[in-house]
């Protein structure tokens, strides 16, 4: 297991290792020119192995998110995953992508190339699924993952990358007052384990509205049966696709330091996580309780449970097809 830096002339620097291709860091400026680590995790490997919370800057598969009760059926054959998320399977399984050693290859000081082969039933998936990830640092201080598969059987897939944010600095208090805004009018409510009903609901007069900024914990004590089944934000959001490829899928700016990300992507589905299982049990770099709703995922991706509900975008990879996903969190600062 390696630990490799890409940066850019900006200054901007990530920390990758091979191991579940986790962000280990990502270093940004504020709006003084003052420089933080804005993603969670740990100083050692040891504690990206033994950790309660083990999906931390990880790469994400063969399906990330949910599947309900770990089943799912192609071409008339059932298939039986791994229940690792209580009754429901949850981003690939016991051993998913965040957990294998991936072979990488450095490209240049910007990019880094990770691969690796997930062996037909590898946590009871189908196919031999031959995955290419790429993380690049862009001068134009964009941190972009772009993912291509091909398998040789049908099989479905859904990765995302799973870095946990705090703008201020990882560790340094909640992000419940980072303004948040999704390029979403729907999203995908869930039942009490997590698993999409299978509507596509408007966000109009409910806690999951995002559609202007405002800061997060906004709707967080407002009445919602959504908000308890997730003890606070889990949810899918079903964004708004313009013609072309990559769109615009939220813009996250936290007013103090004046950082801002923006999430832009070619995937049909966002999932805004707020941080609620953390508990301040894990300590992390500099010696950092990461404590209650003290980062944010932004995971572009397919939705959950798709397999199971044909009317959601499609997530199978017939033999001759590419899969291709892309994200870029794009980093800048404004004053406010």
């Amino acid at each position: 297991m390696d630990l490799f830096t890409i940066k850019n002339k900006n200054g901007l620097v990530s920390q990758i290792t091979n191991y579940g291709g986790k962000v280990v860091s990502l270093w940004v400026p504020d709006k003084k020119g003052n420089f933080e680590d804005i993603v969670l995790g740990f100083n050692h490997i040891d504690d990206y192995q033994n950790a309660t919370e083990k999906y931390f800057g990880a790469i994400i598969g063969r399906y990330g998110n949910r599947i309900a009760k770990g089943a799912f059926s192609l071409n008339g054959k059932k298939y039986q995953l791994v229940c690792n998320n209580g009754i429901n399977h949850l981003h690939g399984g016991d051993q998913g992508f965040d957990a294998v050693v991936w072979k990488a290859q450095q490209i240049d000081e910007q990019s880094l190339e990770l691969s690796y082969l997930s062996k037909h039933l590898e946590e009871g998936y189908p196919g031999n699924l031959t995955i290419t990830v790429k993380y690049q640092l862009t001068n134009e201080n964009e941190l972009i993952t772009e993912y291509w598969a091909t398998t040789d059987q049908s099989t479905i897939i859904n990765l995302t990358q799973h870095s946990f944010f705090n703008l201020k600095g990882a560790g340094n208090g909640s992000i419940n007052q980072h303004l948040l805004q999704i390029n979403a009018d729907k999203y995908t409510p869930v039942d009490h384990t997590l698993i999409p009903t299978g509507e596509m609901a408007s966000l109009e007069n409910t806690a999951m509205d995002f559609r202007t900024s405002h800061p997060i914990d906004n709707h967080l004590n407002m009445v919602s049966k959504q908000l308890a089944h997730g003890k606070g934000y889990d949810h899918n959001f079903v964004l708004n696709q313009s013609g072309e490829d990559i769109h615009f899928a939220a813009r996250v700016i936290e007013p103090k330091s004046g950082r801002v990300l923006e999430v832009l992507t070619n995937e049909p589905g966002l999932q805004f996580y707020g941080g609620n299982f953390l508990d301040g049990s894990i300590i992390g770099k500099q010696g950092k309780p990461y404590d209650h709703r003290s980062a944010f995922c932004l995971e572009t991706q397919h939705f959950p449970d798709s397999p199971n509900h044909p009317h959601f975008p499609s997530t199978v990879l017939n033999p001759g097809d590419e899969y291709y996903s892309k994200c870029i969190y794009k980093l800048s600062t404004e004053n406010l």
